[in-house]
């Protein structure tokens, strides 16, 4: 806009100086009156000096004297009116409207096998993505299984179809043999990641697996947590995901409230280029999920998850063999309601907020016995708090009060700061170990 609006302002000028060039020089070769234009009475004629033409030719050339004036004096106007634009000393306080920064591109990476249900986990992304450019969907499909890229398939440019092209068996000491489900997920993560990442170029990824059903807001909650997990050093991952995230177990009315978690939850996670850089070269042979849930690579950061899921399981058959589904992961509640989280202030999350309100709340809270909740004896709305203090009794109270009692690395699930936040009977309780808590015992496993 500078230049045109320069360019302009010297054309002015040009104009103005060449014009008023032409007009002296005009004026200079008119012929100057003297006795050559009388014409001589000695020849007999009868002669008169043309005034009339000398007066017509100033008349005309006064008239549009005047009105190139007008022009020039409009084009001086326009000059003076720009003068800041070319002053050098006014350059640098001109306002520059950046363009604003395009929206990011988040691929969803859908892991594949061998179940023709992966229909229901597309129908839904589809049915909820609400731009096929912003979230372009990758299947990555291994075990070269033909009924489930026929499935794949039929979605045609809806979605990417990768083929995992080793599907050879993988080369595991003979008492892993029954566990060589487990090695060849673990190189198909490998090698989808890889794909996502360096291949196609991609900064971030949403990873799904095949049997997952997502929630109507799936897409706004990552999008709304990409800048934090991005500029949080503290943070590695988000997860749609809570472990105990049963029905009558989390608060329908605070679908909106998120936490930070020390557990990996995966089950629909968000990675970014960094992270991956950081992992791709240890990565692991198998049991990729524990592996992410060691200290070595969690480096003390924490995942955001929901307070309800964002993503449901409906595969109970798989390598795990159905572990956890029939008692814990069929009951998981997934959110129906959607939320605007891209316009909500998420500030609350950042670590040092986040870890200062959550001990101020869970340690101002009331100490209350296992048998005061079991037996809904609690009086007020709470929160309460209900303490532990090693590996047994953690583990005891999980059981009994219905959430998940299992350990990685010394890590419950859902854990933040060894703090487990769930509901019962209506009320928060928040099972947390005793204050002054400092690190995790990584024998607690």
């Amino acid at each position: 806009m500078f230049r045109k609006k320069s360019s302009l302002i010297l054309c002015g000028m040009f104009v103005f100086i060449s014009w008023n060039a032409i007009l002296v020089l005009l004026l200079r070769g008119r012929p100057a009156p003297g006795p050559s234009s009388v014409p001589s009475q000695e020849k007999g004629e009868v002669g008169q000096i043309p005034m009339n033409d000398v007066m017509g030719d100033v008349l005309r050339m006064a008239d549009v004297f005047e009105a190139e004036l007008d022009l020039q004096k409009k084009i001086l106007i326009q000059i003076k009116s720009h003068k800041s634009l070319w002053d050098p000393s006014n350059r640098n306080k001109q306002k520059v409207v950046a363009a604003p920064a395009p929206e990011p591109v988040i691929p969803i990476l859908v892991i594949a096998c061998n179940r023709v249900t992966v229909r229901r986990c597309l129908d839904k992304l589809l049915q909820h993505r609400p731009s096929a450019e912003l979230y372009p969907i990758i299947v990555s499909q291994d075990c070269g299984h033909a009924e489930t890229a026929e499935v794949i398939r039929s979605y045609g440019d809806k979605v990417t179809h990768l083929k995992q092209p080793d599907l050879s068996d993988v080369a595991v000491r003979p008492e892993h043999k029954k566990f060589q489900g487990y090695y060849k997920i673990s190189r198909h993560y490998h090698w989808a990641l890889n794909q996502v990442f360096k291949t196609l170029s991609h900064s971030s990824v949403v990873i799904v697996e095949d049997d997952l059903e997502v929630a109507p807001d799936f897409f706004e909650y990552f999008r709304s947590l990409l800048p934090l997990l991005k500029s949080d050093p503290s943070l590695w991952c988000v997860s749609a995901w809570n472990d105990n995230g049963r029905d009558g177990y989390v608060d329908p009315g605070k679908a909106d409230v998120l936490y930070r978690t020390d557990f990996f939850p995966g089950l629909g996670w968000m990675l970014v280029g960094e992270v991956w850089e950081e992992l791709e070269p240890k990565w692991p042979a198998s049991f990729w999920d524990d592996w992410m849930r060691q200290p070595e690579q969690r480096r003390d950061r924490a995942c955001i998850r929901p307070e309800v899921s964002r993503t449901l399981t409906f595969g109970r058959q798989g390598v795990s063999l159905g572990q956890f589904y029939d008692k814990y992961l069929r009951y998981i509640k997934l959110n129906a309601e959607f939320v605007p989280f891209t316009k909500l202030d998420l500030s609350y999350l950042k670590e040092e907020t986040y870890r200062n309100n959550l001990e101020k709340e869970v340690y101002s809270a009331p100490v209350v016995t296992y048998e005061d909740v079991k037996q809904g004896q609690l009086k007020g709305p709470g929160p309460f708090r209900l303490q532990y203090s090693s590996k047994d009794s953690f583990k005891a109270l999980a059981k009994n009060l219905g959430i998940m009692d299992d350990l990685k690395s010394g890590v419950p699930r859902t854990g933040y700061r060894g703090v487990v936040s769930f509901i019962s009977r209506g009320r928060r309780i928040y099972l947390a170990p005793p204050p002054g808590w400092t690190k995790y015992d990584r024998t607690w496993s």
